[in-house]
């Protein structure tokens, strides 16, 4: 006989935001058996401890309760059990993200790492998992929206899902409730588009634009390895995020980010979600089969290092935006304008002269998802950067290789020699790989860029892109720079050097940039600024204020601690952290630039076809 784990959310307690779970084990070891939540999600590199959700749990098998011993935070055992046993748990799901798992009266939620009890000697099995329509009459028009495979399901989703190993369970997030739903196909491959509480937005321009980028990246790595593929999205007053699955992502993003009925040209805030959907649609290749050794034996109940993530996240928020481009939803002016502000936010963190993009992607469990008001002196972000270093390496390889080879390459070679072959890359295997590519080794790009901390030449690598580069100070607190041929006109005063958010009695300081006005004025993160020169401080006069008097101190206000204390803010030159892009005209170009230009935003169908 061969084991089935059977899952059933047995009730949705909406008023306590609690999933009830009940698993069937048919063979459980009789003298005690092992179950298990894992620690953390794949994608999402930061201990959660799901485990602390369960508020209630017991297990009964033929003969009625067994006993049931806790053995760590995520681990119970239960006692001696004759025949199949039943075990029933409350899940406390309350979390607004994509992460984990959320129950109220107007939505369910979940990943399966959140809520389903692992078995550790049948983590291979075969598992059914059943999901009945709510009781409660609040979720009477709910649907089902999941990439699980469907084995016995009703018109709305609800039902019985079947597959194999606990890994294909977890990697299915579920959607339930009310949402609009749409499907498109790109290479064929049917793809589902459900959008949660989006209010007014225009369905069909989101497929419309969602087929070709799909489809870029199709023509990218040459294979689609899935016969459909999901993206839930959840619209929120301020949401931004997404984790990817094999066969699906999970997503947020701001209602404001949806393109209404009519749009033109995609507004800022729609290229951000357009970019966020090519990103974890890009992980359905890198990370989900393209993967780092040791995030391939990964386990989940502890921490898994790895040096590799500035590949992973790096190349592919490189590719999210640059896709958008090659397959003509952007226009290359458009897509400067993005690729600027992720310059501009590489170059307000000071902690890239502390800490490599390998560091950050090994000590991504304890500083990247776990970061705090220093975090901008002490740490630099393996994607933002990654991305940076992602285009130094594509521009390199392109210029090496007599415009040969490019990124492109190296990365339809990973996926045949690792993606297909579900073998995991080891640590120094990238380099390894671009080596054999090109013919040569680059340790010194590797050297000086992924393992140390030497300052990306980016006007260098624009320019052989044909592409123009400007450093300047921002103008005023919202501007990130972006495509912009002329230098902006007008004097820009001192800067604060801290970061804050508006409050109604001044200006909380929530990061102080090292060695920035504001730190050798004293001043701390937390710190609420509520005077400069005598004159109450507002987000929107700071600049003016600031910029009162050039090469002298000026007085400010502050509380700290609820104490009012005052001290001399020194002038110091607004930083060059803002970044300005264009387009070099064609007639100024050299013949080889031009190409390798023309090249570099060329659709990468075009070439694989």
């Amino acid at each position: 006989m061969n084991t089935v784990i059977r899952y059933e959310l047995a009730s949705l307690d909406l008023r306590a935001h609690e999933f009830v779970v009940r698993l069937r084990v048919t063979e459980p070891a009789p003298k005690g058996q092992r179950l298990q939540l894992p620690a953390w999600i794949p994608g999402s590199y930061m201990i959660r401890d799901f485990a602390r959700n369960i508020t209630a749990i017991s297990a009964r098998d033929t003969h009625g309760p067994v006993p049931l011993s806790k053995l760590d935070k995520q681990t119970w055992e239960l006692g001696r059990c004759d025949g199949e046993v039943a075990v029933d748990y409350r899940v406390y799901a309350f979390d607004l993200s994509v992460r984990s798992a959320y129950l109220d009266h107007t939505r369910a939620y979940f990943n399966g790492t959140s809520l389903f009890l692992r078995v550790p000697e049948h983590a291979e099995a075969s598992w059914e998992l059943r999901i009945p329509r709510p009781e409660d009459l609040a979720a009477r028009d709910w649907r089902v929206a999941s990439a699980l495979p469907a084995a016995d399901v009703d018109e709305r989703g609800f039902g019985v899902y079947a597959g194999e190993g606990y890994a294909c369970l977890t990697d299915c997030p579920v959607e339930i409730g009310v949402f609009e739903r749409a499907e498109f196909k790109a290479e064929d491959t049917p793809h589902e588009l459900v959008i949660s509480d989006g209010g007014r937005f225009d369905m069909e321009r989101i497929c419309q634009d969602l087929k070709p980028i799909c489809e870029e990246h199709v023509g990218l790595f040459g294979d689609l390895p899935v016969s459909r593929y999901v993206f839930l999205n959840l619209a929120t007053a301020d949401g931004y995020g997404g984790l990817e699955h094999c066969d699906s992502t999970s997503l947020m993003c701001k209602r404001s980010d949806l393109p209404k009925a009519g749009l033109d040209r995609p507004d800022s805030g729609y290229r951000q979600f357009l970019a966020l959907c090519s990103h974890e649609y890009f992980h359905l290749w890198n990370v989900k089969r393209i993967r780092p050794a040791r995030l391939a034996e990964a386990d989940l109940t502890t921490e898994v290092y790895t040096e590799l993530l500035w590949a992973f996240e790096g190349i592919t928020s490189y590719y999210d935006e640059l896709a958008l481009a090659r397959c003509g939803v952007l226009s290359p002016e458009e897509y400067l304008d993005l690729f600027a502000t992720t310059v501009s936010r590489v170059l307000r963190t000071p902690g890239r002269a502390r800490q490599s993009i390998a560091e950050s992607s090994f000590d991504a469990w304890t500083k990247f998802y776990n970061q705090d008001e220093n975090s901008p002196n002490a740490i630099v972000s393996y994607y933002a950067k990654g991305a940076l270093v992602a285009f130094g390496l594509d521009v390199t390889m392109r210029e090496q290789s007599g415009d040969e080879k490019c990124l492109d390459d190296l990365m339809r070679r990973l996926w045949q020699r690792f993606g297909k072959t579900r073998q995991g890359i080891p640590e120094r295997g990238i380099e390894t790989e671009v080596a054999d590519l090109l013919g040569e080794p680059l340790g010194a790009f590797f050297r000086q860029y992924v393992y140390g901390t030497e300052e990306l030449p980016l006007e260098q690598w624009f320019a052989r892109v044909g592409v123009g580069f400007r450093v300047r100070a921002a103008s005023n607190v919202d501007d990130l720079g972006g495509y912009r041929p002329d230098a902006p006109t007008g004097n820009v005063g001192p800067g604060l050097g801290a970061r804050f958010e508006m409050q109604p009695a001044g200006l909380r300081l929530t990061q102080v940039i090292a060695c920035g006005a504001s730190q050798v004025a004293g001043l701390a993160p937390g710190d609420l600024l509520v005077a400069v020169d005598g004159e109450r401080v507002t987000d929107s006069n700071i600049n003016g204020l600031l910029g009162r008097v050039r090469g002298e101190a000026i007085e400010v206000h502050y509380f700290r601690r609820d104490r009012l204390y005052k001290t001399m803010l020194p002038y110091r030159p607004a930083s060059p952290d803002t970044c300005d892009l264009w387009l070099k005209p064609k007639a100024a170009l050299s013949p080889d630039v031009a190409n390798r230009r023309a090249a570099w935003l060329r659709s990468a169908r075009t070439k694989t076809n």
